[in-house]
């Protein structure tokens, strides 16, 4: 019997008393599709970041077609064929497709850039990765830059592919592309390694699934001799709600009304065209639609992150179209929950602690005349700690160091503190694993239970038919029409999110 082409054997990767990888052993054929599965926090990230050469194991051995290799660098795990795909693309959004492939490869003082993209073109074309090789990276749809992304890698000779999360940005259409073309790949003897929280993608697409749980393999097993909530539960270590249990509430008074809202995006060009509707005290409502179609213009411009070019906000009765985003926070109480939590929700190079009180530093109790209270601080992050179950030796642990997952848990807890009378909630699962997900997902319902208006936007269809009362669907920056959850159907929704109508 042929040796796998990857073999690892026993590898372990401490950091000070801390074990990320414990005594991991883990086998992946030739042309194969092998899902890596774990909590955050579990060990992927930083067994990948040992294959890509970023991290020496402390032990073990790394066997790729049977030899024995030592990842020393980046550059040896390229030269080894190993390429990996990050979640956040590494991309220089200013420079063409052409350029960003070429970058780190190519010392010539004569580049040829016209010839390598001919090149570029001609591989694309290939391996089924069509795009434009001098179009501009930032003007891409993220799914193109994605393919981007991997002819980067395949320029450079990879293959072993190593994909972390590769579909947490996508649309359905996208997400079935970038499957059609993972096939091809490993039908060309491609190797590819998938890390995802997706379990219907990774049954879907994967031939393996080793899963991680606590720095070790609970088990490797095939995709077709197991279930979702048996990859669910060996991932967390207890059985996961799949279904959500929403109590029924009647909603109260109106804590959020937006009356005609116009807004434009990054570019002066119109984002949100004519936007109205009502949040009740106790309701969800939820915002359906591809990404790309307002959502982020509209949920920066009720956080006050972002000017108004027509329209009006009330919350809680007051007029609030022009106050900043500290007075919304202050006077009316308000929680936001962004987008992207690494660039909006933290400060990535500050403790736990300081994240924690970001919104509420220049105030007692954290703060007396003018001086932060550290003491102070530090009992409250620690009761925070352990009321949102967040994964971390200490509180002054930098929030760079923490898992997706954890880091997500800081952002919740700081914006759920105070008992905000409104929440807006801008895909707060996304890239988090299943128990994560539930966390939020729980935590969210517990403030719909309180009495908060809460605004949940997510490009997860499910998602959001599970989570809300009422769902508006967002086409091209308006509402094209709001039904009531309970009534509505994954296939009428799916088509109103696509700008057509039911027929």
């Amino acid at each position: 019997m042929s040796s796998p082409y990857l073999h690892l054997e026993n590898i372990t990767k401490r950091f000070g008393s801390f074990t990320a990888n414990d005594q991991i052993t883990l086998s992946i054929e030739a042309g194969s599709i092998h899902a890596l599965l774990g909590e955050n926090g579990a060990g992927k990230s930083t067994l990948m970041n040992i294959l890509c050469g970023l991290y020496q194991p402390d032990e073990g051995q790394i066997f790729l077609q049977g030899q024995s290799v030592k990842l020393s660098s980046p550059g040896t795990a390229i030269r080894h064929g190993i390429g990996m795909i990050h979640q956040h693309f590494m991309l220089v959004p200013q420079l063409s497709v052409t350029e960003n492939i070429i970058l780190g490869q190519d010392f010539s003082l004569n580049l040829n850039l016209r010839q390598k993209a001919e090149a570029i073109a001609a591989m694309s074309q290939a391996y089924g990765l069509e795009v434009d090789p001098l179009a501009i990276v930032g003007d891409l749809p993220v799914g193109i830059q994605q393919r981007v992304e991997i002819l980067k890698a395949l320029y450079r000779q990879a293959k072993l592919l190593i994909l972390d999360e590769p579909t947490a940005v996508l649309t359905p259409p996208e997400v079935e592309s970038l499957f059609i073309i993972l096939r091809q790949l490993a039908a060309r003897d491609h190797t590819i390694i998938f890390i995802s929280h997706k379990l219907d993608e990774v049954l879907s697409l994967c031939d393996q699934v080793t899963v991680l749980r606590r720095g070790k393999v609970a088990a490797t097993c095939s995709s077709q001799s197991t279930t979702r909530p048996d990859l669910a539960q060996l991932m967390v270590g207890r059985e996961v709600l799949f279904h959500l249990n929403k109590p029924a509430i009647a909603p109260g008074s109106v804590v959020l009304e937006v009356q005609n809202l116009q807004v434009v995006d990054d570019r002066n060009l119109p984002a949100i065209r004519g936007i109205s509707f009502q949040i009740r005290a106790g309701e969800i409502l939820g915002i359906a639609g591809v990404d790309g179609n307002g959502q982020r213009e509209l949920a920066d411009a009720i956080a006050g992150l972002r000017p108004i070019r027509q329209g009006s906000i009330f919350l809680v009765g007051q007029n609030v179209t022009h106050w900043t985003p500290q007075q919304r926070v202050k006077q009316l109480k308000m929680g936001y929950i962004p987008e992207d939590r690494q660039k909006m929700g933290l400060v990535m190079s500050f403790s736990i602690a300081r994240n924690l009180i970001l919104k509420r530093f220049k105030r007692l109790p954290f703060c007396r005349r003018f001086f932060l209270r550290p003491r102070t601080i530090a009992h409250y992050a620690n009761t925070v700690i352990q009321t949102f179950d967040i994964r971390a030796i200490n509180s002054q642990l930098k929030v760079s160091q923490l898992s997706g997952g954890n880091q997500q848990k800081v952002v919740l807890a700081r914006e759920l503190s105070g008992d905000p009378c409104l929440i807006v909630a801008m895909q707060p699962t996304r890239g988090l694993d299943v128990g994560a997900t539930e966390y939020v997902q729980q935590a969210l319902l517990a403030e719909r239970q309180r009495g908060a208006a809460i605004l949940y936007i997510s490009t997860e269809l499910e998602e959001v038919m599970t989570m809300s009362d009422r769902i508006a669907i967002i086409y091209a920056g308006q509402f094209i029409e709001t039904l009531d959850a309970k009534a509505a159907s994954v296939e009428k929704v799916g088509l109103l999110m696509a700008g057509g109508e039911e027929g």
